[in-house]
């Protein structure tokens, strides 16, 4: 495989019981297939404190600005966009393959940014409440007003119509 931000060739490398592809000698950057890099992103995960110091060329040149392919799926422009909601590290991922590219530093700041998933996720929580909680809860009181209006209209109905009004109620009718 071909490094997206250098164009070098990327190495296998064993981390615990995964295999990460870097570019080793060239910017320092490290490829994750699927699932991997949630084995690593954490400090507690100690298989990932091989990989904060990959070897880096530092005559090697990387563009920041440009979309990269992905080194698995060449064919695939990879989406860059924000890790976590702290918005503190862009990584760039495949949408067909959902394998990661972190350039040089990066796996180091992610892990940085929290020290569990569940922290992780409080963080998330708390980011979506400040993004639509007003709005969501505006939606439940409606949802609760709408439900109170309709057992109002069914307990009325009730009297109006009993039972042996309804089909498969009555005795021998007609229903």
């Amino acid at each position: 495989m071909k490094c997206p931000a250098c164009s070098r060739s990327l190495t296998e490398k064993t981390v615990g019981n995964l295999t990460v592809d870097i570019c080793q000698g060239g910017c320092g950057g490290i490829w994750f297939d699927q699932f991997e890099l949630k084995k690593l992103d954490e400090t507690h995960e100690h298989e990932g404190e091989e990989l904060l110091s990959v070897e880096r060329d530092p005559t090697a040149s990387v563009d920041h600005g440009v979309r990269r392919h992905c080194p698995k799926c060449e064919s695939t422009l990879m989406m860059r966009h924000f890790f976590s909601v702290k918005r503190g590290v862009e990584v760039d991922e495949c949408q067909t393959c959902a394998g990661y590219w972190l350039d040089q530093g990066e796996l180091g700041r992610i892990r940085s940014e929290y020290s569990s998933e569940a922290e992780r996720k409080a963080a998330a929580g708390a980011v979506f409440d400040e993004i639509f909680g007003k709005e969501l809860e505006q939606m439940r009181a409606k949802s609760r007003e709408d439900h109170a209006k309709a057992r109002k209209i069914a307990n009325a109905l009730r009297f109006i119509s009993p039972s042996y009004y309804l089909p498969g109620k009555q005795d021998g009718g007609a229903f």
